[in-house]
């Protein structure tokens, strides 16, 4: 009998009484006969003719099997003589048992309307038990207890879900969006931007990263022929306060005359400009940069030297900032906030509780009409409220620092300001458009409000007549660019709400005024005067007044329901419709000599709680709003670098790179490994991410051993011993010299020398620009920048002198003599090819994968050296022989730690990378934007001749075909 058979005869036996047997041989007759079956009866002796057994065929040898059986099976045919009653019917007794419990016994997947025949169960009978026979339902409903009692103890029941209609009111919907900003903070026009944009949480911010619809080149043209809108209040503002000297003595650590203007600049320190600065660490310069900030000082007040300076910072840079800061103006204090007390509704009007209202009372009172206002279960409890500024905040967490010492004070400002970027040549009509200079006040008797206070002054008055002025020739400016870079202007305006129009129209220029007007011409020379630079918004006291007395929207709308004549303006302007503003002008391109003053326009500084007021009448004013990308975009136009994308040498520039290398291998991992682009046969050592460091050091070595010759002067292929040689010094280096780390040259001077070297062209390289007396490109000269500035690297932009689109992290080369050759025959060649690379490891990844099933992982370690090449191969003696090296760590066509010499691992030697990189709209060709290492742009133009100077190659990591680019350095 077959195993499945035993199997099946074993699963029906399983609940049978030991008294019922079917016996597989004749040896089990006597046995079965004795337990009562139907053979010869227990205690009974068994007579059988002898002849019958003689005749009788042997019985079937195999034991059980199912079905009929022609000879009987192997069972007895003949019936007993006589049989024992009572052996027989305890027998038959202990079947009929075995038979009953069978049937009534319920396995662990049966109910109880299973027991009921096929056409009397009904499908409601699983939910229902009265559809169930009344013998049935007892036990029904008791297993359905059980069941209900076992699912509460493993799941908890989840509560009723509102319907849509409640969490769409109002309130809420104002908890369910205060809960949302407990992690990342919010701005006030995320709902806005979250209709429209694809949102992306960086920084500890949710902001919009681009539309949802495609509006590429037309935000293009926004930003170069009208006005262009972003939110930027992420930004973070440190405010300092305090003597002028200790300010100025404090901030000096942190900068220097070299890198540019400091917080000491004379048209800054006014008030009258803002600035931008490269900071550092206390007394660290060249080394250890934190990143760029904006500054802006407040007016000087007369008869007083304290003075107030505000400190925009990115939110990746304020971690590293505000602790410097505090270190450098010794604020170790810090002042911890007064925490409120929540006022209850019964505490501010205790009669609810101690006189309540009959109900007939209140009914009487209603209108008809009207809709009854949802009455609150817990009065006790105080409304919800709109979270303005830092939600992710602690209320206990402090946000002002003092010091004892100096008398310096730091606050923290991070969401108190709102801040709005317009670009464009049009940006100051969208702002003439959208903003009134603030009316008169004809009630001063408002003493809550603080523009009737200050209506009392004349010398205030007077002021804000005199900024309005100025306000009013800005509609006379034909472009933002033609205003001096950094203009400031302090105002005060009317509630943009009372003037939005009813569709969206499209601010124009006025060029009905004259322009020779005087007024106008010394505002483009000199710009806004020193008084004319003050605004309220530097008060705390002015900020929370106007924050806190906000009309709602409700109260507007019916207020404007009220006039007259549907769609005019509100007559008189409310009391608390006054916002102080700052108007600060923000340069556009400000180096090189090509699209000058480009991308040039006005930020907008209001008090937080007015940011969606303000942000309505701008839109309506058909502006263009983009988010995140545009703002790189924008850099990329301006040739500047983006923080922190371009900053390599920062903390922050470090975090965000090792943050790019994880997102963009995991996108790589997460495609088929087929579909995967080879890195190693394009000879890409790092596709992901730039090595600055070690090319840094690379080309020290280099220059420092003689190198300069080996490839620069025509040599097209790197041989083995140069490397090991360079490898070999690099690890002298690393063991006998402390580790210097690569640093961002920012330097003027030399910056001015190597811009000059490099003659500068226009975009595509047809005009060479002029540039005054420089000395000679000559070994002194480029050794004395090099004892300097070693192990710098410099920021360039690269044109590509024909087609092509440069691509994130693409190479940035040294061109041989025979590619500025072939260049100078033919003007429009397109460069020459790199030689495919072997891909060494992949023969080792699927050697791992097949064995890795059959040999254990202590096995692997054994031979490891002979899976790698032969030394004797040019090419690949360049592979790492780590003996550390675990096979488990390599990915199918990407190069694993340590990586091999990345300045010669190539035909052509390597100079940089490639940081931002797309094709130009401004330009009309492909642009680049990197860094390359001064050591090796300095060889390489001590090498090249005159007419090729300042000539490269471009390679994308994910192509062979090299594509000749001129590099400028703007200062």
């Amino acid at each position: 009998m077959s195993t499945a058979k035993v199997k099946m005869r074993e699963k029906k036996m399983r609940n049978q009484p030991a008294s019922v047997q079917y016996p597989s041989s004749p040896h089990n007759v006597e046995r079965h006969s004795e337990n009562g079956g139907d053979t010869p009866a227990a205690g009974g002796p068994s007579h059988v003719h002898p002849s019958s057994e003689k005749n009788k065929k042997p019985p079937h040898k195999g034991g059980w099997v199912r079905g009929h059986h022609k000879d009987g099976g192997g069972y007895a045919k003949e019936m007993p003589s006589f049989i024992t009653a009572g052996a027989f019917a305890r027998a038959r007794a202990a079947e009929v048992n075995a038979m009953l419990k069978a049937v009534t016994k319920t396995t662990s997947s049966s109910h109880v309307f299973q027991a009921l025949p096929k056409h009397m169960r009904r499908r409601a009978m699983s939910h229902n038990t009265k559809r169930l026979p009344r013998r049935l339902r007892d036990v029904a409903n008791r297993m359905r207890e059980k069941s209900l009692k076992a699912g509460s103890k493993k799941k908890k029941e989840t509560t009723k879900s509102k319907s849509r209609k409640a969490r769409r009111r109002h309130g809420n919907l104002l908890l369910e969006f205060n809960r949302r900003q407990r992690k990342n903070i919010w701005l006030e026009t995320h709902i806005w931007h979250a209709k429209r944009f694809h949102m992306v949480k960086k920084w500890g911010y949710c902001l919009g990263d681009r539309p949802t619809f495609k509006c590429y080149r037309p935000c293009y043209r926004a930003m170069s022929s009208h006005c262009l809108l972003q939110d930027h209040s992420y930004y973070c503002c440190i405010e300092l306060q305090g003597e002028e000297d200790k300010l100025l003595a404090a901030l000096s650590q942190l900068a220097s005359k070299e890198a540019g203007p400091t917080f000491a600049a004379a048209s800054c320190l006014s008030g009258c400009r803002q600035g931008m600065i490269t900071v550092y660490k206390a007394g660290q310069y060249p080394s250890q940069p934190l990143g760029p900030v904006t500054f802006l000082w407040r007016p000087r007040m007369q008869g007083s030297t304290h003075r107030q300076l505000w400190i925009w910072a990115h939110p990746t840079l304020k971690q590293d900032l505000l602790p410097e800061l505090q270190s450098v103006c010794q604020c170790d204090e810090a002042v911890v906030p007064p925490v409120l007390p929540v006022v209850t509704s019964a505490e501010v009007n205790p009669a609810l509780d101690s006189e309540p209202k009959p109900e007939n009372a209140s009914k009487a009172k209603l209108v008809i009409g009207t809709k009854r206002k949802r009455s609150r279960k817990d009065v006790s409890e105080p409304p919800a409220k709109k979270i303005l500024g830092d939600g992710t905040r602690f209320p206990g967490t402090p946000v002002t620092w003092k010091s004892s010492s100096t008398g310096m004070v730091i606050n923290d400002l991070t969401m108190e300001i709102i801040r709005y970027r317009l670009i464009g040549p049009q940006s100051h009509s969208v702002l003439a458009e959208t903003l009134e200079a603030a009316t008169d006040c004809d009630d001063v008797s408002q003493s809550s409000f603080w523009w009737p206070q200050h209506c009392k002054d004349e010398s205030k008055m007077t002021l804000h007549q005199q900024q309005a002025d100025v306000f009013h020739i800005l509609k006379s400016i034909y472009s933002t660019g033609e205003l001096p870079p950094g203009t400031v202007l302090g105002l005060t305006v009317d509630d943009p709400r009372l003037t939005l129009p009813s569709k969206k129209v499209k601010a124009l220029p006025c060029v009905n005024q004259a322009q020779e007007d005087e007024k106008w011409r010394q505002l483009m020379l000199r710009g806004v005067p020193e008084h004319c630079c003050q605004s309220f918004l530097w008060d705390q006291s002015v900020r929370d007044n106007v924050t806190n007395n906000k009309i709602s929207e409700q109260e507007l709308n019916r207020m404007r329901s009220e006039v007259l004549v549907p769609g005019s303006r509100l007559s008189p302007t409310p009391p608390q419709g006054r916002i102080p503003i700052l108007l600060v002008h923000h340069p556009g391109k400000q180096v090189g000599t090509e699209m000058s003053t480009w991308g040039a326009g006005w930020d907008l500084l209001l008090p937080k709680g007015w940011g969606m007021a303000f942000w309505v009448p701008l839109v309506y004013r058909g502006v263009r709003v983009a988010g995140l990308h545009m703002s790189l975009k924008h850099s990329q136009n301006k040739a500047a670098p983006h923080f922190p994308h371009d900053y390599p040498d920062c903390p922050a520039g470090i975090r965000f790179q090792e943050e790019q290398e994880t997102e963009l291998l995991d996108k790589f991992k997460r495609r088929p490994p087929a579909k995967r682009t080879n890195y190693i046969k394009h000879g890409c050592l790092a596709p992901f991410r730039c090595p600055w460091q070690q090319l840094a050091e690379e080309w020290e070595v280099l220059t420092r051993e003689g190198g300069e010759t080996g490839k620069g002067d025509g040599q097209t292929q790197s041989t083995p011993e140069m490397d090991a040689m360079m490898q070999e010094r690099s690890q002298d280096i690393a063991v006998t010299k402390p580790p210097s780390y690569f640093t961002v040259l920012r330097n003027r001077k030399p910056l001015r020398l190597l811009s000059a070297w490099c003659r500068p062209t226009t975009s595509k390289g047809q005009r060479v620009r002029c540039v005054g007396e420089v000395p000679p490109v000559s070994r002194s000269a480029v050794m004395s920048l090099l004892a300097a500035h070693g192990m710098s690297l410099v920021w360039v932009r690269a044109s590509l002198l024909s087609k092509g689109k440069p691509e994130l992290h693409a190479m940035l080369c040294v061109p041989t003599a025979e590619d500025l050759k072939l260049l100078g025959k033919h003007q429009g060649s397109s460069g020459p090819q790199e030689p495919p690379h072997r891909d060494h490891f992949k023969s080792k990844i699927k050697r791992q994968k097949k064995g890795s099933k059959k040999l254990p992982s202590s096995d692997n370690t054994e031979g490891k050296g002979s899976e790698f090449p032969d030394d004797s191969d040019p090419v690949t003696s360049k592979e790492p022989k780590s003996p550390t090296q675990s096979s488990s760590d390599l990915v199918l066509g990407l190069w694993p730690d340590p990586l091999p010499s990345v300045t010669s691992h190539c035909s052509r030697v390597t100079l940089g990378w490639v940081t931002q990189g797309d094709f130009s709209l401004s330009a009309g060709c492909g642009e680049a934007l990197g860094f390359v290492s001064v050591a090796g742009l300095l060889n390489t133009l001590l090498n090249q001749p005159i007419e090729h100077r300042g000539k490269l190659l471009l390679r994308n990591p994910t192509s062979l075909h090299y594509r000749f680019a001129k590099i400028n350095i703007e200062v």
